[in-house]
């Protein structure tokens, strides 16, 4: 559970969205694009991670003796 969450975190961070200066001010000047290459693969890795992250916890509520 810890190291799906480490790696949802870094994947997360990772991603490169809105950063500019201007973001903070208001005005984004961003456009939407369609992701391709690296960044589609870590934004499917991140969706896979999450689902990982979510199922490990509920397994942990459920289960017993499931003690991670």
């Amino acid at each position: 559970m810890l190291g799906s969450a480490i790696l949802m975190i870094v994947s997360i961070l990772l991603q490169q969205r809105g950063a500019s200066l201007g973001a903070g001010f208001g005005s984004s000047g961003e456009l939407f694009t369609t992701r391709r290459g690296f960044d589609k693969n870590l934004y499917e890795a991140t969706i896979i991670l999450a689902v990982i992250f979510i199922l490990s916890i509920l397994a942990g509520l459920l289960l017993p003796s499931f003690n991670l």
